[in-house]
């Protein structure tokens, strides 16, 4: 078919589990402890982002949501990762990273960084359609 790319896309990217922290979290221990023993753990700053913002401050929103997809950049470029390609919703350990990016996208919305806020939108979708699609779904 002519025009039609025959060469694969960037292959996708799947973050390495911790099984230590992610048990903490999944028992019950909150997540400042569970990001304080655990700094590079984005699910923990993720549900900080996710407290923050319900609780009306979307300023300590974005600062949490910040430092999980700061740790997850890190993770994701040690994984291979090269800037662009899928990270699949489907793999739970790249989860913390996704609901990172989107609650900084959120936040940066709420205090008027909207260019901030559509670039992070864009980059979930291009991230994980199923991830953008389950996120905001759930708020």
């Amino acid at each position: 078919m002519p025009g039609e790319n025959l060469l694969p896309g960037p292959p996708e990217t799947f973050l390495p589990d911790d099984p230590t922290a992610r048990e903490a979290l999944a028992s019950g221990i909150d997540p400042a402890t569970v990001a304080a023993a655990h700094p590079a753990f984005s699910p923990a700053w993720a549900d900080l982002a996710d407290r923050a913002f319900a609780a009306g401050d979307p300023v300590t929103s974005y600062a949490f949501a910040r430092t999980g997809y700061h740790r997850g950049l890190d993770q994701l470029r040690r994984a291979g990762w090269r800037g662009s390609g899928p990270i699949p919703w489907a793999h739970e350990p790249n989860r913390g990273f996704l609901r990172s990016l989107n609650a900084l996208g959120r936040a940066a919305e709420a205090i008027g960084e909207t260019d901030e806020a559509t670039r992070c939108a864009q980059f979930l979708r291009d991230s994980s359609e199923e991830a953008a699609a389950a996120l905001s779904a759930s708020e």
